[in-house]
């Protein structure tokens, strides 16, 4: 028998977009103005949400924490990609990969049960208007607060252990902009496929139920609403579920081809794109569409401004 050095790998280097060794600062500018954008623009939901009485319902209840929750998902991410195109230094340590990677899992699977909370209060104001003060009454959505923050910490936590227990062995080179499954996955030594069902079983929990759940709510909702005799009361339903639909489809659609198409079709830029996406693109938009298509909230807006 031979024997064989393995180097194991202590840190990794994120490649992220060193392909473009052109347009560093340009992306730089780009990333920061972003993420200016979602504190500013989520800061400001939680702000009016918090002062305006107005306001002061179950639906802006979740709204508020959706947005400060948010700020936490992309401060994960965000703020290390920043770094590292500033400095120029990738390298990161196994056990901060480990710990972005949890944080990461961890407040996904938050926000995917928060969009889920979310339609079910739409559910019962539109499908159930007469019982709403009683069933969301406030210890029923700090219940439902407090279990979206912290239903996915100990799977995802765990999840992040058993990826972590692997050897990574030979190349060190993380291709992609953060810690992330599918590429720690192809850098570990050994049979992975125990965690590649792990992956799918974490998937099947935190994206595949909320949606159905999600799915079921407006199956309920939207025959509800073509039962109104009002065409003005159902364009105003339509319109105050819409904003949440759209929220909806760019979070899940993302997430659900990242995790769920074949294997054999996994590409680096491919999954960078919509790693991007589900981590910044909603968190993004989300004040933009709850604020443009709310007048509710327009109107706190301008209240405050004028103060």
């Amino acid at each position: 028998m031979t024997e064989r050095n393995i180097s194991m790998v202590v840190e990794f280097i994120l490649l992220g977009f060193s392909e473009l060794p052109s347009l560093q600062g340009f992306l730089f500018g780009i990333f920061l103005f972003i993420y200016t954008s979602i504190l500013v623009g989520n800061g400001l939901i939680i702000v009016i949400t918090k002062v305006t009485a107005a306001l002061q319902t179950p639906m802006y209840f979740f709204l508020g924490n959706f947005s400060f929750l948010e700020i936490c998902y992309t401060s994960v991410t965000i703020p290390r990609m920043l770094s590292d195109l500033w400095t120029q230094k990738k390298n990161i340590s196994l056990p901060a990969c480990a710990v972005q990677l949890g944080f990461l899992l961890s407040l996904g699977g938050s926000e995917s049960f928060f969009l889920a909370v979310m339609a079910y209060d739409r559910y019962v104001a539109i499908c159930k208007p007469l019982y709403y003060p009683l069933i969301m009454n406030p210890p029923k959505c700090l219940q439902l607060v407090s279990g979206a923050w912290i239903i996915g910490i100990p799977i995802q936590v765990a999840q992040t252990c058993q990826l972590f227990s692997l050897s990574f062995c030979g190349s060190n080179k993380l291709n992609h902009v953060f810690c992330d499954i599918p590429p720690l996955l192809k850098l570990a030594c050994g049979d992975t496929s125990l965690n590649e069902l792990s992956v799918y079983g974490g998937a099947t929990i935190f994206v595949t139920f909320p949606a159905l759940l999600i799915l079921w709510s407006y199956s309920k909702i939207i025959k509800t609403i073509l039962k109104l005799p009002s065409a003005m009361g159902r364009r105003k339903a339509f319109s105050t579920c819409s904003s949440h639909l759209i929220v909806v489809g760019l979070f899940y659609g993302s997430g659900f081809i990242a995790y769920f198409r074949p294997k054999s079709s996994h590409s680096p830029e491919v999954d960078k794109v919509l790693a991007l996406f589900y981590t910044i693109v909603t968190p993004l938009f989300n004040p933009l569409i709850y604020t443009l298509r709310n007048r509710d909230v327009i109107i706190a807006i301008k209240q405050l401004v004028s103060k």
